[in-house]
């Protein structure tokens, strides 16, 4: 009965947010083309083609550094609870880290953590 709830709230939350989609879809006015094509680069003319192409270093760095910042949301609610889980608790967070800190030996070992 418990999930029937989260059911629930998970139906009304994928309603709200195609309703809104679909009604921002219907009002919003739609002119493309022109001066809404270019770049906006705080009032100046923009140099150069809008589409340019990046380092793929870039979006790695990125990567890692969403990864490293999940880590610390999953180890937040863990250190709150440090004393109740007990040596159990102590050995999974420490996998946890030494799967983190091999993802990050690998990274570092391939060059991802140069700035380009």
């Amino acid at each position: 009965m418990d999930y029937l709830y989260v059911l629930v709230f998970v139906g009304f939350a994928a309603a709200m947010t195609l309703g809104g989609l679909g009604i921002s879809r219907l009002l919003a006015p739609h002119a493309p083309g022109g001066l809404k094509s270019e770049p906006y680069e705080c009032g100046e003319q923009p140099v150069g083609p809008s589409w340019l192409q990046f380092n793929v270093g870039y979006y790695i760095f990125g990567l890692l550094f969403l990864v490293f910042d999940v880590e610390a949301a999953f180890l937040l609610p863990w250190a709150v609870v440090v004393r109740e889980v007990g040596v159990a608790g102590l050995v999974e967070v420490a996998i946890f880290g030494a799967v983190l800190l091999v993802g990050l030996l690998y990274a570092w070992k391939k060059g991802a953590l140069q700035w380009v």
